[in-house]
């Protein structure tokens, strides 16, 4: 009698630890955080207290995740007030990057104030996107000048910055970019590398950076305003990328794709269903890779299958969005910051 015992509460156990390990969301509640007259794109956690970010008309500044207290400044280079679309940290700085030309790097400076550690003029710069292997190495990532995508890497800690040349990469196509849409255009697991392109490609790197090879998809890029808009990986197998045609909302044709080799191959997933153009996709964490969240200027949609099926669950506008933990994550959009708690 006692081993049925043991054997039926082994079993219950087992189940709710079953229930506990994942279970698809149901609604999500929004709390404004920060509002202003800013476009902001670019945020990320510096730690499990404080929320970075940067936008528009030179602003950037933190946010407590325990208070909600924001503090706030604005960067200007000489009569220049850059926009910021690309953010990155390590543990001990905090990184931003403007679009076009001059692109600026900022990094936190010894000082408190930001300090200038990379520059880049010319016809066709664009800077989109910037994210962190580690504390050491990183990456960002701009549109195609003189034959290539223009990819910046750095392997002290962000103290300097260095060009990968064209002959180091795939040949780019013409016009072909990155949305600075989101600051999600980069993936990253271990010692590999994801990109999304405007021309529905992706490029991976195995080994930091240092070589490329790049692959096309079925995604939708005939036009200027199509392709990747965002892209995140799970882990090292399972992929995801989102994107569409900003100037056709409503649409929701080759949108999605998705891989489970590392990128070898992607498959058009949720074809013609629900959700339509999207600007910013994040794997829910902890969810064995079943629980996305998308978003965009179109609102919140969510999948608890892996992108199969999808529900949309606000018609609120964010740009992009970060989790903090495996139900709280934090978006910001046209002029605002705000808290999202998924149940």
């Amino acid at each position: 009698m006692r081993f049925f015992i043991f054997l039926l509460l082994g079993l219950v156990l087992f189940s709710c630890a079953e229930q506990q390990r994942f279970q698809p969301f149901q609604t999500v509640s929004i709390t404004p955080v920060y509002e202003d007259s800013v476009s902001i794109r670019a945020i990320t956690f510096l730690d499990g207290r404080t929320l970075a970010f940067a936008g528009s008309k030179g602003i950037y500044g933190t946010v407590d995740v325990a208070s909600h207290k924001v503090r706030a400044n604005v960067q200007t280079y000489d009569s220049i007030t850059p926009a910021f679309r690309a953010v990155g940290n390590t543990s001990n700085d905090f990184f931003m990057l403007s679009i076009d030309s001059p692109a600026l790097l900022y990094k936190t400076g010894d000082q408190g104030k930001m300090e200038l550690v990379y520059k880049e003029e010319g016809a066709g710069v664009f800077y989109d996107c910037m994210a962190f292997w580690n504390d050491t190495e990183g990456i960002a990532v701009g549109d195609t000048v003189d034959g290539c995508l223009s990819i910046i890497i750095t392997r002290d800690g962000g103290n300097t910055w260095t060009k990968i040349p064209c002959t180091d990469l795939p040949e780019g196509m013409e016009g072909e970019g990155a949305f600075a849409a989101s600051n999600s255009n980069i993936a990253l697991v271990g010692n590999q590398a994801w990109i999304g392109t405007t021309a529905g490609r992706v490029y991976h790197s195995t080994d930091k950076g240092t070589t490329w090879s790049v692959q096309r998809t079925s995604i939708v890029h005939e036009a200027e305003t199509q392709g990747i808009y965002s892209m995140a990986f799970y882990d090292e197998n399972t992929g995801f990328a989102i994107g569409g045609d900003y100037t056709q909302p409503e649409s929701n044709q080759a949108n999605k794709i998705i891989t489970h080799d590392g990128g070898k191959t992607w498959s058009l997933i949720a074809d013609g269903q629900e959700p339509n153009y999207k600007s910013c996709v994040q794997f829910v964490p902890n969810s064995e890779g079943k629980g996305l969240v998308a978003l965009g200027f179109t609102g919140i949609s969510y999948s608890g299958d892996g992108g199969e099926n999808w529900k949309s669950f606000s018609d609120e506008s964010f740009f992009t969005l970060r989790f903090l933990n495996d139900s709280v994550a934090y978006a910001a959009g046209s002029n605002r910051i705000a808290k999202l708690v998924f149940k």
